[in-house]
């Protein structure tokens, strides 16, 4: 994904894969409006200047009541508080995925898991033994490939697959969600062959001998896509709600879902109306595909859990897969400099559209070609609509010109990142574009030294949505086993106080949220999470292994660990 779509559709979930989700969520049992609930910590990290530590904090219909020491907590709690001890735990202000894909990640649940495979020969024996949950009707489907981990770090091709599954057409979605692997059969149904031409914004690989190697690169994997077998609205159902579900248990209490397609959407309305969503959802309209116009029609919606107000789109690929648009060519590809998913003309017309409708405008943009064009489009863009108050996002704003990082800070646009991608991509990401522009890539330090607000995420199911594994990647620049010693470029590395406002203050500013949430004082929303540690001052190995103990929205437990 890095930003993009999935291409996969829902797939296909079997009971065992959504569980009691397979229904969808359940209605929130929220406390009684005149329930007042003190939870006790070890540490209350809130955020706010006047009192960033406390010991407890009390909650009353959805809102934060008070915020202090215990004592008085319970004191100005009244008889008949409910007091919840959470022992030896850090409480710190609800978190953010400021970039996430919903319907993604629950197609990942029940796919083929190829993460983490050393190897093409580990893929194809973990295709080979899927389980029943992978197959989307006849077709078998798997994601998280990276040929950057195999030893030969090329791309695979048909003829792995098509000694195994001859007739079974197999699609495996790439870790970025940027390209896919598939066989003969796959190809076949797609009606893709040598005379084939590449569509606009992507590229199908072909061999020496002129015929189609089987990965097909941004926009052609539309061709593949176009072919599988849709899912059914009981299926999507299931995906969806597996994936709030997993977003709660890892500790986050709101989602800024990137590419909002109208079918979910209509579902996040009704269960929002039903009062079932278990977490905070901000969606981004999908201003990518023909949903656009429908979004354009109807224009911002404001529910209870659920907001829409955004409109995400897509200029460039990703890096792995060399589409990200670069302004010179790959250094270990000199006769290429990536991919446009959109003319500049046609992003330029679907940014004013959008907003002149009351839109706040975030694109994907990778490349460093394709962050110049963004930022220029949306500085003449936002002039001309007199959005210039609209907090248009970059979202990964992840290989920049040190000119743009100065130009984003300047205009107060938003840079949503992800500090995962820094440690997942480091192993190859400076083979991709030389020595001289890494030091504009994955900056954090540099953007918020322009004066950009920055907002964390993860890009799951891209990455996993672990919060902590963000804030690890974010105080450190290392790896799970603490490589490289100082850290990847260690002096764009963020303070431990730094990262978790990127998950929380800055996440809520993005929203527009930044008076209701993101610190934890009194009258603003009781969204909070206690973790076993504290994010900020524990050794940042601990995050590591830390746990998250309780997530609460609006007052309401999402989730509590057993």
């Amino acid at each position: 994904m890095h930003g993009k779509q999935s291409l996969l559709g829902a797939v296909l979930l079997v009971a065992s894969v959504a569980g009691c989700a397979r229904h969808g969520p359940e209605a929130r049992q929220a406390p009684s409006p005149s329930t007042t609930t003190v939870y006790v910590a070890r540490r209350v990290r809130t955020l706010d200047s006047e009192r960033p530590i406390a010991e407890a904090l009390s909650v009353r219909a959805g809102k934060v009541l008070a915020v202090g020491g215990r004592d008085e907590v319970v004191a100005s709690a009244g008889e008949g508080a409910r007091v919840v001890e959470l022992g030896d735990a850090t409480v710190v202000p609800g978190l953010a995925d400021a970039h996430g894909h919903l319907a993604g990640l629950g197609q990942s649940l029940a796919a083929v898991n190829l993460e983490g495979t050393g190897s093409r020969d580990e893929v194809i024996s973990r295709v080979v033994a899927a389980p029943a949950t992978a197959w989307q009707g006849d077709w078998l489907i798997g994601r998280g490939w990276d040929q950057n981990d195999w030893p030969e770090k090329a791309f695979p091709g048909r003829a792995e697959l098509d000694a195994k599954l001859p007739k079974t057409p197999v699609v495996l979605e790439r870790v970025d969600g940027h390209a896919v692997w598939v066989n003969g059969e796959a190809l076949r149904r797609a009606k893709i062959t040598r005379d084939t031409p590449d569509p606009a914004g992507g590229r199908i690989l072909k061999g020496p001998d002129g015929e189609p190697t089987g990965v097909l690169v941004d926009n052609a994997m539309e061709l593949v896509g176009a072919v599988l077998p849709p899912a059914t609205e009981a299926q999507r159902e299931a995906a969806l709600a597996a994936a709030l579900a997993r977003c709660a248990e890892v500790g986050l209490t709101e989602v800024h879902d990137a590419g909002t397609d109208l079918r979910t959407f209509r579902l996040l309305q009704r269960w929002d109306k039903e009062g079932k969503l278990p977490v905070r959802v901000y969606a981004m309209a999908d201003g990518q595909g023909p949903d656009r116009e429908t979004y354009l029609r109807e224009g911002p919606y404001q529910g209870k859990m659920l907001t829409l107000r955004s409109v995400k789109l897509s200029l460039d690929g990703a890096l792995g897969s060399r589409g990200a648009a670069l302004h010179a060519p790959y250094s270990d590809e000199p006769s290429h400099r990536g991919l446009l998913l959109l003319t500049p003309e046609e992003y330029e017309a679907r940014v004013r559209a959008f907003m002149a409708r009351g839109f706040q405008v975030a694109t994907h943009a990778i490349g460093d070609r394709a962050n110049t064009l963004v930022l220029d489009t949306l500085v003449r863009s936002a002039e001309a609509t007199g959005t210039r108050e609209g907090r248009h996002r970059v979202e990964h704003a992840q290989v920049m010109r040190l000119e743009d990082i100065t130009k984003l800070g300047a205009n107060g646009f938003i840079a949503s990142m992800q500090p995962t991608h820094a440690t997942s991509d480091m192993p190859w990401a400076e083979t991709r574009v030389g020595a001289e522009r890494i030091k504009g890539a994955y900056a954090w330090r540099k953007l918020k030294e322009s004066g950009a607000p920055l907002a964390f995420g993860s890009d799951f199911p891209v990455e996993r949505p672990d919060v902590l594994l963000g804030l690890y990647a974010a105080r450190t620049r290392q790896d799970a086993e603490g490589k490289p010693a100082s850290g990847w470029y260690p002096d764009q590395r963020l303070s431990g106080e730094e990262a978790l406002e990127g998950f929380t203050v800055g996440a809520a500013y993005a929203a527009f949220a930044e008076k209701e949430r993101g610190r934890l004082k009194p009258g603003m929303d009781a969204d909070f999470v206690a973790f076993s540690v504290d994010p900020v001052e524990a050794p940042v190995a601990q995050l590591l292994k830390a746990q998250v103990k309780l997530t609460v929205v609006a007052g309401t437990e999402a989730y509590r660990a057993p």
